[in-house]
């Protein structure tokens, strides 16, 4: 029999027990529905609503279903249709009619809102250790490939030479914003709807703040309909995760770019490659490729719910029930591929004299040569075409710039001097990107002690909610 069966004069049929269940989804959060049980029943007692001795019965039946449940000799009936009724069924089975006093002052309404907060919250520091735990690895990197050059790209064409630390610290601010929003989405979650109840709060003498001390929880809902009915902080948490996937997407496309042979940048561990069924030879970058192709779940995650809420009237209707496969589907893609990315990164064997002669090629200095020419005084435009012209040139005759004699760039312009060589260096090209947030190397060790001081607040952060 159902708990809210008394209305009912015939009983649901079977095909709408298992459309309406939500249980093969929702008992993901037992841990949480049970957590916050207990502190409603603490709270139940506290008010003097039930017996201090009812609330002793309701924690220990609770205690002992939780660890049922994770000994995993629980025994979920999808007639039970949520985490919630199959929890309070077996109470009520457990220890009897005292077991149903459990949900007085609450509904399930409520009850979910609070569960799924609870989750989300832990979900969230999870995810942001995780993005921690890249960061200093990219951090790592960056510290001891220091030296490394490389070309950097525009449109995919080798552009201007800049240390391959610095486009890994690209990476960590890039994850640095992704951390914040997290910490923003766990904020916005952080709030304790229960005392809610269905959509207009309880004529029971509840106190929400106790509830809200005892699940750590640091405010407490300014509005019962608002509480129960909007599902916001998870739609923030996938718009945080999308954006974190895209990162990682873009991130997924260099790898496995600079580990083809055209590039040969990096060479990814066999640890984290695969080989082909038919070609002996090939060493894919499956890893990779899957974070690349698993954005799209992301994505998808966040139209759904968005599509779900979009025409929802208050309080709470059933498609609400929509709201947890998608988080839960999120919460599992942004964690395996922070975790495949760090394994992939801390890895991966890096090429830098390939990286190199890559940067001392594609004319990466041209750019050097119209700076160079500005600062004699020539307008930056002209400087822009007698380069261009220089560069046409050896592109004729299969040459680079610093192939040139000093006669042949005096052709172009005779304001260039001998001094134009240690111009072309890629190397001094790299060091007079000396602005803040340059590629320069002293200006990329100003990032790295930057990151580390703020990764170093990541961890307190963390250890604060661990």
């Amino acid at each position: 029999m159902k708990l809210w069966s008394g209305r009912f004069s015939k009983s649901t049929d079977s095909f709408v027990d298992e459309f309406n269940a939500s249980l093969p989804v929702d008992k993901h959060l037992y841990k949480h529905d049970i957590r916050g049980s207990i502190a409603h029943a603490r709270m139940l007692a506290k008010q003097g609503i039930i017996a201090e001795k009812e609330a002793a019965q309701i924690v220990d039946g609770l205690e002992a279903i939780l660890r049922e449940i994770e000994d995993g000799v629980f025994v979920f009936d999808i007639a039970d249709e949520d985490i919630h009724m199959s929890v309070e069924m077996a109470l009520i089975e457990k220890i009897g009619s005292v077991g149903g006093k459990l949900h007085t002052g609450r509904s399930r309404n409520d009850q979910v809102a609070l569960d799924t907060r609870m989750f989300l919250k832990d979900a969230i520091v999870e995810v942001n250790a995780e993005i921690a735990a890249l960061q200093t690895e990219l951090t790592e990197v960056a510290k001891r490939e220091i030296a490394a050059v490389m070309p950097g790209y525009t449109h995919l064409q080798r552009a201007q030479p800049v240390l391959f630390s610095h486009h890994m610290m690209a990476y960590f601010w890039m994850l640095r914003r992704d951390f914040t929003r997290f910490k923003a989405c766990f904020k916005h979650a952080d709030v304790m709807p229960l005392g809610s109840a269905a959509l207009a709060g309880t004529t029971y003498p509840i106190d929400m703040d106790f509830i809200a001390d005892e699940l750590g929880f640091k405010r407490v809902s300014n509005n019962s309909l608002d509480a129960v009915s909007d599902r916001d902080f998870i739609i923030e948490f996938h718009a945080a995760s999308a954006m974190l996937m895209m990162h990682l997407s873009r991130f997924a496309e260099e790898l496995i770019i600079w580990s083809s042979a055209e590039f040969s940048f990096i060479e990814l561990d066999d640890a984290y490659t695969t080989g082909s069924s038919i070609m002996p030879q090939k060493k894919n970058a499956d890893v990779a490729e899957l974070i690349r192709g698993k954005t799209g779940r992301a994505y998808g995650n966040l139209m759904q719910l968005l599509t779900t809420m979009k025409g929802l009237p208050l309080a709470y209707n059933k498609d609400m029930q929509e709201d947890k496969e998608g988080m839960l589907d999120s919460i599992a893609t942004v964690k395996n591929s922070l975790i495949g990315m760090k394994g992939m990164i801390s890895t991966m064997m890096i090429h830098s004299e390939v990286m190199r002669q890559a940067a001392e090629g594609g004319f990466t200095n041209a750019t050097e040569l119209a700076d160079y020419l500005a600062a004699k005084g020539v307008p930056f435009r002209d400087a822009h075409h007698i380069t261009g012209v220089l560069v046409k040139k050896a592109i004729e005759e299969g040459c680079w710039l610093v192939d040139f004699s000093i006669e042949e760039f005096q052709e172009q312009s005779l304001l260039i001097e001998d001094d134009v060589y240690d111009v072309l260096n890629i190397d001094n090209a790299v060091k007079r990107r000396n602005v803040r947030g340059g590629t320069a190397p002293e200006r990329v060790r100003e990032q790295i002690e930057k990151a580390e001081k703020l990764l170093e607040k990541e961890e307190r952060w963390l250890d604060e909610r661990k």
